[in-house]
């Protein structure tokens, strides 16, 4: 019993780095993808990570906007952020997105669902930017807490010093519970939350130190959540950055979650859960 629990834990620890993300949303009047103009200085786009049309619909979104003239950084949490040398080489020196892939890629991610937008920068010159943890350094935040991987003006300019507010602890609780087929041992919770956490943090602090160019977020749903993913982190420090959240989502309700949500047909995926249910 006792191995069985541990091999649960830590089956359900490799998948909270792959599934930790998504989140739902409903439609709205407007289909989002024919804006072009409006164009703010920080735009967060979702995704559902596996979803090939959601995929499509973001890239053409980014796609209308940049060929109108637009020139973002485009900060990617599927790059972790110790290899952002590497990816700024990558961009120097390869001729196309594979190419980046190759040398940069890692193996968590489907990264032909990722080409476009990275050949998108190739072509166009627009940074590409690495935001995300390692798995070394999620692993120190689930052991020693939110503030481990940050420099002490980053604990001071994001009020790491003091407990995480309560509605972002408890949402993320549930989000985490729930996206782990509520299997997942009480014990891990808090270290996984103070995880996703952390990467909220990192990527807010990145977009910011973007400026002064305008920024896009390539991330998933749930981070790029306006109630407690990146945009409220953004924002923590001064100034004000104008930001647009939009979710690309498959189901449920929005809740307030996004400015704006694009609607996806549901990806066809067997059921998560089903293994671990069984065991």
């Amino acid at each position: 019993m006792i191995f069985q629990k541990a091999a649960l834990a830590a089956a359900l620890a490799a998948v909270v780095m792959a599934t930790g993300c998504a989140s739902g949303g409903k439609p709205v009047a407007a289909p989002v993808v024919a804006a072009v103009a409006d164009n703010p200085q920080v735009l967060l786009l979702g995704e559902v990570h596996d979803n090939a049309e959601g995929h499509k619909l973001r890239y053409e979104l980014l796609r209308r906007r940049v060929e109108a003239g637009w020139r973002p950084a485009i900060v990617m949490e599927q790059f972790d952020r110790e290899n952002q040398d590497a990816l700024t080489q990558a961009q120097k020196g390869c001729l196309d997105a594979q190419c980046v892939i190759r040398v940069v890629g890692g193996p968590r991610w489907d990264w032909q669902l990722y080409y476009p937008v990275i050949q998108l920068a190739l072509t166009y010159q627009l940074p590409l930017v690495a935001a995300n943890l390692s798995r070394a350094d999620a692993s120190r935040v689930v052991r020693d807490g939110v503030r481990a991987t940050f420099d002490p003006k980053s604990i001071q300019d994001y009020h790491l010093d003091q407990p995480l507010p309560a509605d972002i602890r408890s949402a993320q609780q549930q989000e985490i519970v729930v996206g782990h087929c509520n299997m997942l041992p009480e014990m891990m919770v808090g270290g996984m939350v103070d995880a996703q956490v952390a990467r909220d943090i990192w990527m807010a602090k990145i977009v910011r130190e973007q400026r002064p160019r305008d920024v896009v977020l390539i991330a998933g749903n749930g981070h790029v959540r306006k109630d407690i993913g990146v945009a409220r982190w953004i924002n923590q420090t001064a100034p004000t950055l104008t930001v647009r959240s939009i979710g690309f989502i498959e189901n449920g309700d929005n809740g307030g979650r996004y400015d704006s949500v694009q609607t996806v047909a549901p990806q066809q995926r067997s059921d998560p859960c089903k293994q671990v249910k069984a065991k």
